[in-house]
């Protein structure tokens, strides 16, 4: 079974998906969407480790990658000229992670939200989960935990995606001066991705199995659900055809949902319309990323079928919908960008089959590109 979707689908006229077979019909139907409710207090962070296995007499040049393992259980510092220049160990199977002003980064994993200081490379603390109900700690896609994760603007909160299989995940919240858990807010299926307004005022966590967006005022924690689902849902838990991650628009705070390199969902989270504009890279869709100046970057990772597509790209579209499609080679996840705007970095380790360990290089400029070794199966990516 892929990791990524139930099944593969069945062949697809102008990409919407047919209905599935009846053994996954009667999975979904056990599936059904319903809220998840969670009590009890947080936890205690867990201790850090003994000692960094990254002892360093300097602080971390800025420019250097950091990376999430979700083939190990580790983080990996990345020199983006050289390569890998050690780990962290922080929990297994991490996804997602975010980086604050303050040099420290939060790191979702299986096991709860890891803190580590990337000045002195060392693990602080990690944090466990107050949900019930996330299963065994394991690897793979489906694995309960944390998957997307960001950070409010002022750097007080961690907002974390946690996947709950069998029913709908939540969003955790947790007080980063504390490190500890003060909220727990149900969303969507398998939260892909978690991104915050750029006022933080609200929260959007893109449930990747219930085709939708759940958006989370701060202030209030009450959600409210828009379906993002520009094919439909035919197909259920078998389609391909679903959201996987999303970008805030700094021109309007609109977010930025992007399917099969076909189509561009721009969804208002004031009031919950959808438009849909045309994309032309014509790949399945993962990772983006929205620059200062407005160009949004998206990771295409193949041809859902043989025949039915073009191979894995990297899409740059400017504010004025004028698109640049850089072809990649084999399949990737989630992508950062410089600081000065003029090079990618791609993430190799996809969710699916095909990952591999490093990160391509892409020179926004002149359109080359080169790989890098870098990490196990690595998934999120930020530039420190």
């Amino acid at each position: 079974m892929p990791e990524h979707d139930r099944q593969r689908p069945r062949p697809l006229a102008h990409r919407r998906a047919r209905g599935t077979s009846t053994a996954l019909a009667a999975l979904a139907a056990a599936l059904l969407l319903g809220a998840c409710t969670q009590t009890g207090t947080a936890r205690v962070p867990a201790a850090a480790p003994a000692a960094s296995p990254l002892p360093t007499a300097s602080p971390t040049p800025e420019g250097t990658l950091l990376v999430a393992d979700f083939g190990a259980d580790t983080v990996t510092f990345v020199d983006p000229e050289k390569g890998s220049v050690g780990s962290v160990p922080v929990g297994r199977a991490p996804y997602g992670l975010a980086v604050g002003a303050d040099g420290r980064a939060w790191v979702a994993t299986a096991e709860g939200v890891a803190v580590v200081d990337t000045r002195t490379r060392t693990r602080t603390a990690r944090i466990p989960y107050r949900t019930t109900g996330t299963g065994p700690v394991t690897g793979g896609e489906y694995r309960g935990g944390g998957m997307g994760i960001a950070l409010s603007p002022d750097g007080a909160h961690a907002y974390v995606g946690v996947n709950v299989p069998g029913t709908t995940g939540v969003l955790e919240v947790i007080d980063t001066a504390t490190a500890r858990v003060s909220a727990v807010v149900p969303v969507g299926r398998r939260p892909f991705d978690v991104d915050v307004s750029r006022d933080g005022s609200e929260v959007y966590v893109t449930g990747h199995d219930s085709f939708d967006v759940t958006v989370v005022p701060t202030g209030s924690l009450r959600p409210r659900r828009i379906e993002v689902a520009p094919y439909g849902t035919e197909g259920g838990l078998g389609s391909w055809l679903k959201p996987h991650y999303a970008a805030v628009r700094p021109t309007d705070g609109k977010l930025l949902l992007p399917f099969e390199g076909e189509r561009l969902a721009v969804v208002d989270p004031r009031t919950g319309g959808t438009t849909v504009e045309k994309l032309t890279a014509d790949t399945h869709q993962h990772g983006t990323t929205v620059t200062a100046d407005g160009r949004l970057l998206v990771v295409g990772t193949g041809a859902v079928e043989p025949g039915k597509g073009k191979g894995p790209s990297l899409t740059v579209r400017s504010p004025d919908g004028a698109e640049r499609v850089y072809p990649l080679e084999g399949p990737h996840e989630d992508v950062a960008v410089s600081r000065d705007g003029r090079t990618a970095y791609v993430t190799g380790g996809y969710t699916r089959d095909g990952y591999w360990n490093g990160i391509t290089v892409v020179d926004l400029d002149g359109g080359s590109s080169h790989r890098l070794a870098a990490g196990s199966r690595p998934l999120g990516i930020a530039v420190l």
